[in-house]
């Protein structure tokens, strides 16, 4: 199936074709034609699935296709709700991408920079506003934005809001929604309080999923090496000297660790850039817009990047440490072999984080690959028999290691891409 296929306007199939969008993503193929039907949705999609796409796409045709009908002063007709500073970036300009030929505004606010330049742009009026939750009630409070004409509303990464302790800010705001509008819930993870909400806020859903809950996505390679904390920066700098790695998202579980890890690792030459709550909002976009552009070679990153980073060809995310929330592990290496492309996903763990692997491989219903010929073994790991794609990966060198074994792990999956 192609896009063609999906009964869209041609203004937004011109853009498709522009961005290079031929085959829709399984969500994708499900969701548009639903959404166009004026369906209220709960989709549950992992990471990296195209979900974006999936709502922007039929938003702009509703909108577009209604606008003839619209008589006075222009107001905000769909609103999308969605975690963090950096996803709702990506998220409008996803809007501005697909809907370059139907004439419609869109604006995004979130938090840490002045607002002087959303409330601007308010004034002069937005069809579709992509926010995150305490900066738009803030503005609510202040009485730039009103939710009495929003049709179509999207909660985007339900389960992210959360974890990060969103969910009475989300409350307040659908309390503020027209009781008429078409809603759209998207979430990675359905919890128990995650359904209750969905509930609530859908009516008579659609339902769409596209991949088994915490599922890790088949394309994404994985393998853990056990190592000695004190240890994890000479393995990591070990490991990038393998040209084979041209860019790598390495997450790190604190934003103290963050920085000490890029420090670390411009010092031996590579250039790297750390991106985490307390950076400045212009800070972490130069970064990110770095990483995507090739200029910078790695990006550290706290969990609050763990979604919220979208990287066209991104080939390695390496877990500098494991994270204490099994999910969080799904999300983070969903950063790579996206949309059907292959990725490598490697992860540090010492002794004290045992427990955590041991969670994530229970989430995940699967062992991960354990590299063992590597020059910084953890002493006495006690790990059990190694799985065959283990013995695989340390039969071909294990990341370049035993180069004399022939061509790394890296050049072979470099090979696949």
């Amino acid at each position: 199936m192609t896009f063609d296929h999906l009964n869209l306007i041609e203004p937004i199939l011109k853009a498709l074709k522009t961005e290079g969008y031929t085959q829709p993503t399984p969500i994708q193929e499900q969701a548009i034609p639903l959404i166009l039907k004026r369906n209220d949705l709960l989709g549950c999609a992992q990471t990296g699935t195209g979900k974006t796409a999936a709502f922007a796409i039929p938003i702009l045709q509703i909108l577009h296709e209604e606008a003839p009908l619209e008589k006075g002063p222009k107001a905000i007709k769909a609103l999308i709700l969605t975690p963090t500073r950096e996803l709702a970036i990506q998220i409008e300009e996803s809007f501005h991408a697909y809907g370059k030929h139907v004439g419609l505004k869109h604006l995004v606010v979130f938090g840490g920079v002045s607002q002087y330049g959303q409330t601007t742009a308010l004034r002069k009026g937005v069809d579709i506003l992509v926010a995150t939750p305490g900066r738009l009630l803030d503005l609510m409070n202040q009485r730039f934005i009103s939710l009495d004409k929003i049709k179509l509303f999207v909660l985007d990464e339900a389960d992210r809001m959360l974890d990060m302790g969103f969910f009475n800010d989300v409350k307040k705001i659908i309390a503020k929604l027209p009781e008429r509008r078409q809603s759209l819930f998207f979430s990675a993870t359905m919890p128990p309080e995650i359904v209750m909400l969905a509930d609530k806020i859908l009516v008579n859903p659609s339902k769409v999923e596209v991949t088994p809950v915490s599922s890790t996505a088949n394309t994404v390679e994985q393998a853990i090496y056990f190592v000695d904390k004190k240890d994890k920066k000479s393995l990591l700098t070990h490991l990038l000297d393998d040209k084979v790695i041209v860019s790598a998202l390495v997450f790190a579980r604190t934003k103290h660790g963050a920085d000490k890890v890029a420090k670390d690792l411009n010092r031996s030459g590579i250039k790297t850039e750390a991106i985490h709550g307390n950076k400045s909002q212009n800070a972490r976009q130069n970064a990110l817009n770095n990483f995507k552009n090739k200029r910078t070679r790695v990006l550290v990153a706290t969990d609050i990047a763990a979604r919220g980073i979208d990287v066209e060809d991104l080939s390695h995310v390496i877990n500098f440490e494991l994270p204490n929330v099994p999910e969080t592990y799904v999300h983070r290496i969903g950063r790579t072999g996206r949309a059907g492309a292959s990725g490598i996903a490697l992860s540090f763990c010492d002794s004290e984080e045992k427990a955590y692997l041991k969670d994530i491989q229970k989430l995940i219903s699967k062992a991960i690959p354990v590299v063992e010929d590597h020059p910084y073994p953890l002493i006495e790991t006690h790990v059990a028999k190694k799985p065959e794609a283990a013995r695989r990966v340390d039969k071909s060198g294990a990341g370049g290691v035993n180069r004399g074994a022939g061509k790394s792990w890296y050049g072979k999956k470099r090979h696949t891409r």
